[in-house]
């Protein structure tokens, strides 16, 4: 626990920031940029809050927050990162929904948790440049998808020959971006290769069955090479892959759901994980037969994709290598 005065509560969307101080009941929206910036450091001076003291505490949403952390950085500025839902969840039943008022609620959180809150480590620059390439990089496979669906179509419907001028661009296109994504991918192993922590944790997880190469450049680009989540289970929770319950008391029993909070990206990529380990590695098999004869096939496959993260953060905290050791029972 650091020497903090004073908790301001962040939230952060993609073009501003609302921040709030609950304690003195003071607030301020700025943009989220630079001369956004510049107004909140006039505002702390107005108010007197001497952001030496201050601790802001804001929601890990993977990616809007970080223009906003690198000034925190530069100013010296404590900072710490806490999962949406953990906070939405300390809330209890809350009326109304406005940036402002989650501003307050942030701060209000951190003012209940400030003796077991704890500053974040410094951003590492690798892993910013890191999920810039694995995003653009996912554009370019949506693109050319859709590129290759277009040119299918056209060839059915139109019986198109291989000098028809729009197949022809639409092959060219594809083929670009084949060669951009190859360039993308390249360029991503060789900032893995060069940093020997990442280096040594992207080959611990990809070590694991049905963990390749792209789930384990995005755990580690999310997970700020395992440093931004203490445990498997929060980021499991992040990742949207452990349901909670809905009941309440003897009128309200649904199904349990994950939160709508989750980060679907690297849930469906955890897709594939999940059905490579159920095909190859012979405990997940098992435990999936086991689980489909009372669950079913999208429960189950969510159960197989909580296991492999619980592997992935197993292995990287002991630094060991995934070794497989079960045995059926005949």
């Amino acid at each position: 626990m650091g020497n903090w005065n004073v908790v301001l509560g962040v939230d952060v969307s993609k073009l501003t920031l609302d921040i709030s101080c609950a304690e003195r009941r003071l607030h301020i929206k700025i943009d989220n940029h630079s001369k956004g910036f510049a107004i909140f450091k006039r505002w702390c001076k107005t108010n007197s809050i001497d952001l030496k003291e201050v601790l802001v505490v804001m929601e890990y949403t993977g990616g809007y927050e970080y223009r906003f952390i690198q000034f925190l950085e530069s100013q010296f500025i404590a900072y710490t990162r806490i999962s949406g839902l953990e906070i939405k969840n300390s809330m209890g039943m809350v009326r109304g929904k406005n940036d402002k008022d989650d501003s307050f609620r942030i701060g209000q959180y951190g003012e209940d948790k400030i003796k077991r809150l704890e500053a974040s480590r410094p951003l590492n620059n690798s892993i910013l440049i890191l999920r810039q390439l694995l995003s653009f990089r996912k554009r370019l496979v949506r693109e050319t998808a859709g590129l290759k669906s277009t040119l299918k179509e056209r060839i059915y419907m139109f019986s198109t020959g291989k000098d028809d001028r729009i197949s022809k661009i639409i092959r060219s296109k594809i083929k670009a971006d084949q060669k951009h994504q190859s360039e993308i991918e390249a360029e991503i192993a060789s900032i893995i290769r060069q940093d020997g922590e990442m280096l040594k944790n992207y080959r611990i997880i990809s070590s694991i069955k049905g963990i390749g190469k792209v789930n384990a450049w995005m755990t580690i680009a999310y997970t700020e090479n395992f440093a931004s989540f203490p445990d498997a289970r929060k980021y499991a929770v992040y990742v949207g892959v452990i349901p909670f319950g809905n009941t309440s008391g003897t009128t309200i029993k649904g199904k349990p759901k994950v939160s709508y909070l989750a980060q679907k990206e690297l849930k469906q990529e955890l897709n594939q994980a999940a059905k490579s380990a159920m095909q190859h590695d012979p405990e997940i098999s098992a435990y999936a037969e086991r689980k489909q004869k009372t669950k079913g096939y999208n429960l189950v496959l969510n159960n197989v994709k909580f296991k492999l993260i619980l592997r992935m953060f197993s292995l990287v905290k002991r630094g060991e290598m995934y070794v497989e050791n079960y045995r059926r029972a005949s």
